[in-house]
């Protein structure tokens, strides 16, 4: 599955345009390479996305095309995410 697609439908970002600015802009990488919208993620590739400040590394447990909004978190799980006072 594309990285753009994945962010999107795990619901990491809301939008799949925003997830492609954030790829194209080097502040996604997958198991430490930066990744680019178009990268395929897989089942057990780590995630660091970065919004501003706040660093956030997620494993991949499933992928799905299609997932219910309460279910989006199942398909990973957080390994790290900065705190407000960190």
């Amino acid at each position: 599955m594309r990285l753009d697609k994945y962010l999107k439908i795990s619901r990491l970002i809301k939008r799949r345009t925003v997830a492609k600015e954030l790829a194209d802009q080097g502040r996604v990488s997958v198991n430490g390479q930066p990744g680019k919208a178009s990268s395929s993620v897989a089942v057990g590739d780590l995630l660091t996305l970065h919004f501003g400040q706040k660093p956030m590394t997620v494993r991949i447990l499933l992928l799905k095309e299609v997932v219910k909004k309460e279910e989006a978190d199942s398909l990973y799980e957080v390994i790290y995410e900065q705190q407000e006072n960190e």
